[in-house]
């Protein structure tokens, strides 16, 4: 049985390892089957994109061992394997960790990024093919001491370097190159990154006769006039595209192999209902990552359930942003989506930073960010308006965290000095009027579970900082949901929730819920701390509720 390799992203470590591999090296033929000299890969996160420039890279590089691909669908391409594999000098670089909270610090973290793939082949120094202006840039990035002029220009240096030492064109990967550009813009230098990397890529891939062919990737397109402008043999492949895109991700056949090598396939179902459902042209794709952490799960319990894998993966800043900037307007849609139901709005495959500001582009960047997918009535729809859909299960529970965090940040604040004063003025009639409110102004879905009306309530009354929110602590005989104690009143609040079925039954649960306050006894503790208590019920149906007050007991 072989290894699952979990976070790794290296092809060749992943074969020397006997690591699992899905099949992935036909993208190899198909790929210089269809040349173009400089091409960019836009995916989701954690969809191979990685991996799969690792792959090229090992195939590829002078020296890299052909055992590697033994058994894999590109070996059997033996005229192909003899004119490409092994056959150029490769520079593999990733901007994945290139930051800074300024300018100056992201280019410096940029400079030792170039230095770790300047050792790589520090062998230049020593050899009189390579001109000594070359060595005198390779040593300058080395020792830390390049001006920023010289890194703009060290790739295409190299790049130089390496064809006059081997005597051939050289192949460029680049992967995350919009990761540099995504933390500029959070921390207010956007124009002076887009710059340097316009510049930077500039350098190395416009009319470079030392250049065989470059491939990037990234989660999104950043407009050709923003970065790649001049590029005249520029291609970018996107989720919307069909020519490779059963090479992100996984597709059906490769799942069940994966589930059926481990022993595991009386899961499928399961896998394809939680981590399935993308359409990237016109294939249906799963996200590898929640797959293969999954299928590592079930080895160890063969009962855990599916987890949220792919949420803690990468930043969401673009989403959250750009959710802050559509606002309520975007609530109705957001509640059809994860409700299970489809919306129409206009595809934009390019982003433009200086239009994020834009609401209309939050369902396109939700669709490039994995969030969204389209339906599939909008296959090979690739401008115009087409109709999105949530992928699957996990998607659809990441999704409503994501935006119900957002809402109580932005909107359960505006209303929550007012939920105290009615609380504890023992107002219930405008108390129920403030809740009701907010229940048609907050994201809400249909399955209206008791825990987000719980944690709707949480939020509310937080107080000033003089109240402490206790949530299913023990009191008395039981559990009470909801307890708000204000400390300068010496008063506490007793809440308990109830989710009805139907709107008649509004009234009844509430009168329920404070037979249960009585009969639980969740009061006593807090009358033997000397508190006034007060206790509520509250009962939600859908976006109404209603609300008792059973009176103060000191």
């Amino acid at each position: 049985m072989k290894k699952l390799s979990i976070g790794y992203d290296s092809f060749e470590r992943i074969q020397k390892l006997n690591g699992y591999y899905v099949d992935k090296t036909g993208f190899i033929k198909e790929f210089l089957e269809s040349p173009s000299q400089v091409t960019l890969f836009t995916r989701p996160r954690r969809f191979g994109k990685t991996l799969l420039l690792t792959t090229l890279k090992t195939f590829f590089s002078i020296g890299s061992d052909p055992s590697l691909f033994n058994d894999l669908s590109i070996s059997r391409e033996i005229a192909l394997c003899n004119e490409y594999q092994g056959k150029y000098p490769v520079v593999f670089i990733t901007l994945k960790n290139v930051c800074g909270k300024t300018f100056n610090d992201a280019v410096d973290c940029f400079a030792n990024c170039v230095a770790n793939i300047f050792d790589e082949f520090s062998f230049l120094l020593n050899s009189d093919r390579v001109s000594s202006h070359q060595k005198f840039v390779l040593n300058s990035v080395l020792s830390g001491s390049v001006s920023r002029g010289m890194l703009i220009d060290a790739l295409n240096m190299l790049v130089r370097a390496l064809a006059f030492y081997y005597g051939r064109n050289v192949i460029v990967l680049i992967d995350e190159y919009d990761a540099p550009l995504n933390e500029a813009y959070y921390n207010g230098y956007i124009e002076e990154m887009t710059d340097f990397i316009r510049s930077f890529l500039g350098n190395v891939l416009k009319t470079n006769e030392y250049l065989e062919f470059a491939v990037l990737t990234g989660c999104f397109c950043i407009s050709k006039e923003s970065i790649f402008s001049g590029l005249n043999n520029f291609k970018c492949d996107t989720v919307s595209d069909f020519a490779f895109a059963k090479y992100f991700g996984f597709v059906d056949g490769e799942v069940a192999e994966v589930l059926e090598h481990y022993g595991l396939m009386e899961y499928f179902g399961r896998v394809k209902e939680w981590y399935d459902g993308y359409r990237f042209g016109n294939e249906e794709i799963y996200c590898p990552w929640d797959v293969l952490n999954y299928v590592s799960s079930l080895l160890v319990n063969p009962k855990v359930e599916p987890q949220l894998f792919w949420i803690n993966t990468s930043s969401n800043k673009i989403v959250r942003e750009l959710i802050d900037y559509a606002g309520t307007s975007a609530k109705a849609d957001l509640e059809k989506l994860i409700d299970g139901e489809s919306v129409r709005h206009e595809l934009c495959l390019e982003m433009v930073y200086s239009s994020l500001k834009d609401p209309n582009l939050l369902w396109s960047a939700l669709y490039l960010s994995g969030y969204l997918t389209l339906d599939r009535c909008s296959s090979g729809v690739f401008r115009g308006e087409v109709a999105y859909r949530v992928p699957n299960k996990e998607v659809r529970e990441i999704l409503v965290r994501m935006v119900e965090e957002w809402y109580r940040e932005k909107v359960v604040p505006l209303n929550c000095s007012m939920a105290m004063e009615y609380l504890f003025g023992k107002n219930s009639f405008d108390l129920q009027k403030l809740l009701n409110h907010v229940l048609v102004t907050t994201i809400s879905f249909h399955d209206y579970k008791e825990d987000y009306y719980h944690a709707l309530l949480a939020g509310l009354f937080v107080g000033d900082g003089q109240c402490i929110v206790e949530s299913n602590k023990e009191n008395g005989l039981g559990r009470s949901d909801i307890v708000v104690k204000n400390l300068r009143s010496n008063t506490a609040v007793i809440i308990e929730v109830k989710r009805v079925r139907s709107v008649q039954d509004l009234e009844s649960s509430c009168i329920l819920a404070l037979d249960q306050i009585e009969k639980e006894q969740y009061a006593a503790p807090l009358l033997a701390d000397g508190f006034e208590v007060l206790k509520y019920g509250i009962s939600f149906y859908k976006k109404r509720c209603c609300v008792k007050l059973s009176g103060s007991i000191i």
